[in-house]
């Protein structure tokens, strides 16, 4: 941090942090939320599990497609300019789908839902770039990160309880308004740099260096790197994973083979963010203090991530109360947190030039895979049939087969992986 920042800036980029924070937070909601009112949802708009999977999955798609523009809008209007604007969008998405009356309706309004809600995480690192220096940047980003955990816990318990009372619709109006809320909080008091306040000079660290790489050149230089097809790969798989089952499967599953309630299958769901919580701060603690390296975490969370999804796989039916509640709470601690290392991982293959062009590119993955996986093991549900408005055991059986499947896959792809961590200027 420069000695000329005022205290005013200095108390203001905090200001900063906690909006831009709360609205991450509901980009995690709007991704996970789902999974709790799916059964009301497919009950409401007679709609059948490929159906239901091709909403929830309708999120993923437009914002896969956008993080490659939400650099350039980033860069070109501002951070401020484009989260406003976007998140605008979002709520308007989030109206739709309250007020949907039939499936074509709802798919629209979760497609505007993504789209809106998928240029914030790009613009806020460029915002936290700006206000906070280098050795400030990873700490304040993991924060940044636990706060998309505390949003997958309103997506599930607090939701829960929510549109048990007022219903899934008006939980969705609600959820509507504080979109734009945030978004009338970003462009009042958000400033995309501290000149904005009148400060002469940027928070930033270490100066940029010069623009070498055109960004058809840097894409081209990210995709033909063999050591970044691991990394693309394992993070279809192992977000895949996460956002079909947390993200939309798992409540109709705890409902459907277990026969418990709304509320009960929310709290199950809440320990996912619980974990995601925990488990962000604690695996970037063990790669950059303990391990001193990249590799090993990823491949003990993917062993791990393995280990979780086996019993689901394997004894869909049969398994005591007390271990969905450890296995929700260990996807959210592995599968879901160790996706703060591999982005650190594959932003460290490649020159600070193209580091933004590395890290917008590899978030494309995570997105396909929930894109589609969620319809998939819909698609799976459906064709084993339905005793009476459940699906079967069997069906669910085969659908988390594929996550085992990709929990395999993810497994194979961290051995794979190149080695990242810089330690007294070598790389390992």
């Amino acid at each position: 941090m420069t000695r000329s920042l005022s205290r005013q800036a200095l108390r203001y980029r905090w200001l900063i942090f906690w909006i831009l924070s709360l609205g991450y937070l509901l980009v995690f909601f709007h991704r996970l939320c789902p999974a709790v009112v799916a059964v009301d949802m497919m009950r409401d708009l007679h709609a059948g599990g490929g159906l239901i999977g091709l909403l929830g999955s309708a999120y993923f798609y437009p914002y896969a497609i956008m993080q490659i523009p939400a650099g350039l809008l980033s860069d070109s209007w501002g951070p401020r300019r484009t989260i406003s604007l976007f998140l605008v969008i979002a709520c308007g998405g989030s109206i739709l789908l309250a007020l949907a009356p039939a499936t074509s309706w709802a798919v629209t309004g979760r497609i505007l839902v993504g789209l809106g809600v998928s240029t914030l995480f790009v613009c806020t690192l460029k915002v936290f770039s700006q206000w906070f220096h280098a050795r400030e940047f990873a700490y304040m980003t993991g924060i940044f990160m636990a706060m998309g955990g505390l949003g997958s816990f309103f997506a599930a318990g607090p939701l829960a309880y929510v549109s048990t009372w007022v219903g899934w619709r008006s939980s969705f109006l609600l959820v509507g308004g504080a979109t734009f809320l945030i978004a009338l909080l970003v462009w009042l008091l958000v400033r995309d740099t501290p000149a904005e306040l009148g400060q002469r000079e940027k928070t930033s660290t270490p100066e940029t260096l010069p623009a070498t790489f055109s960004l058809g050149k840097g894409v081209r230089t990210v995709l033909t790197e063999p050591a970044f097809r691991p990394f693309a790969v394992w993070f279809f798989c192992n977000s895949g994973i996460y956002f079909s089952f947390i993200g939309l499967w798992a409540g109709p599953y705890l409902l459907h083979v277990y026969g418990i309630s709304k509320a009960e299958a929310g709290t199950i769901l809440s320990l996912s963010a619980a974990g995601l919580m925990a488990g962000s701060p604690l695996v970037s603690f063990l790669s950059n203090r303990i391990f001193r390296a990249r590799k090993p975490v990823l491949i003990l969370s993917s062993i791990l991530s393995l280990c979780l999804i086996a019993p689901l796989a394997f004894a869909t039916a049969s398994l005591p109360l007390p271990a969905l509640y450890f296995i929700c709470f260990g996807i959210g601690a592995t599968t879901g947190s160790a996706v703060v290392v591999a982005f650190t991982a594959v932003k460290e293959l490649f020159p600070l030039q193209i580091a933004g062009t590395a890290t917008g590119l590899i978030n494309l993955f995570p997105f396909a895979g929930g894109a589609v996986l969620q319809p998939l093991l819909g698609y799976i549900l459906e064709k084993n049939g339905r005793i009476a408005e459940n699906f079967a055991t069997a069906g669910y059986t085969q659908a988390f087969l594929i996550l085992f499947l990709c929990a395999a896959v993810a497994c194979g792809c961290s051995i794979l992986m190149r080695e990242t961590f810089v330690d007294e200027g070598t790389v390992s």
